[in-house]
């Protein structure tokens, strides 16, 4: 088998907090394939976006990355910045939140989606700008020409995300990170976007990360999956199997929460309580104070991510054996299905 495009291990993340310097993602270790689509998932503040920023190295201001992130065998962490920029945009391509933090107010769409083309790819300004329109109309975009020639602040959101993700892949990248990239798009732009993607992916390998909440997308668009919860991955495996029978007590309350056609006219199963503050992490594992399956362990120390034993859980059938299904939890056997 050849060697995983991107090889994380041992990261972790400190930030600033009024308390001190706090860990906010801890000793963890990942591999992306070439071609493959990976989530990550998680509340809001369990590491997913720390985690997919220290692959391009584009840590905000005050995080300290340690450990290792090779990109085609390369530690982007301790690479110099002019390797750094050959890597941004042409390899790695960044579809940011907020297109604010992508798109300049002061330049035309096409002139900003060009520049990778002109840079990376060696393009002349009208091949380039041709490149900028033809990426706007495979995406769908309205009236192209138009749009190529607008400035960002003419657009409408969804146009804006569009002209965002043809930013993005402009130069071809071997990697797309998409960080919570529908959050701020109707269902059309969506299907439009991660349509996209999957074409990109069929056509050259190119690997993406969908860092999100939605499992529904999650479903649909992902090989795989990883589950973060207190800056931590709590479980990994295929996104078929980790969907159709959790392991871990937290992702099993990620599916609960879900509406689906089974629980029409049912009250959501909430998860209790609330994720723990970065600074103020309980000893042990930090979910057992919202966990239905806590026991006295569970504060004494951290579980391993481990495989997933073929073990069987009460009234329910046994969990399947898969080399690469990995679960930190003390009580993955006695997780009921979903």
């Amino acid at each position: 088998m050849s060697a995983p495009l991107v090889v994380i291990r041992g990261l972790s993340a400190s930030v600033p907090t009024l308390a001190g310097r706090a860990c906010a993602v801890e000793h963890v270790d990942l591999d992306i394939a070439a071609g493959e689509v990976l989530a990550i998932v998680g509340e809001s503040g369990s590491g997913k976006t720390l985690t997919a920023l220290s692959i391009p190295a584009l840590a905000p201001a005050g995080v300290v990355y340690s450990g290792a992130v090779r990109f085609d065998g390369r530690d982007v962490l301790t690479a110099s910045r002019a390797d750094l920029e050959k890597l941004r945009g042409r390899r790695i391509g960044f579809l940011f939140q907020e297109t604010s933090g992508a798109l300049d107010p002061l330049l035309r769409v096409a002139e900003q989606i060009g520049a990778p083309a002109r840079r990376h790819l060696g393009l002349d300004a009208r091949a380039a700008n041709a490149r900028a329109r033809d990426l706007l109309a495979r995406l769908a975009v309205p009236d192209p020409d138009r749009a190529a020639q607008a400035f960002p602040h003419e657009l409408s959101g969804g146009m804006r995300q569009r002209a965002a993700l043809a930013l993005a892949i402009a130069a071809d990248p071997d990697l797309l990170v998409l960080d919570e990239p529908t959050s701020a798009l109707d269902p059309a732009s969506t299907a439009v976007v991660l349509a996209h993607v999957a074409a990109e992916r069929a056509a050259r390998g190119m690997a993406a990360i969908l860092v999100t909440h939605d499992l529904g997308l999650v479903a649909h668009h992902a090989d795989r999956v990883v589950v973060m919860y207190a800056g931590r991955v709590v479980e990994e495996g295929s996104a078929r199997d980790v969907l159709a029978r959790p392991a871990h007590p937290y992702t099993l309350g990620l599916l609960r929460s879900l509406p689906t056609r089974a629980r029409r006219g049912q009250k959501l199963a909430a998860i209790a309580g609330a994720p723990p503050p970065i600074a103020a992490r309980p000893s042990g594992c930090a979910f057992r104070t919202r966990c239905p399956l806590a026991r006295p362990m569970c504060a004494e120390s951290i579980p391993g991510l481990d495989h997933v034993e073929n073990a069987a859980s009460p009234g329910s059938a046994a969990l399947p054996a898969l080399s690469e299904r990995r679960v930190a939890c003390f009580a993955s056997g006695e997780v009921p299905a979903p």
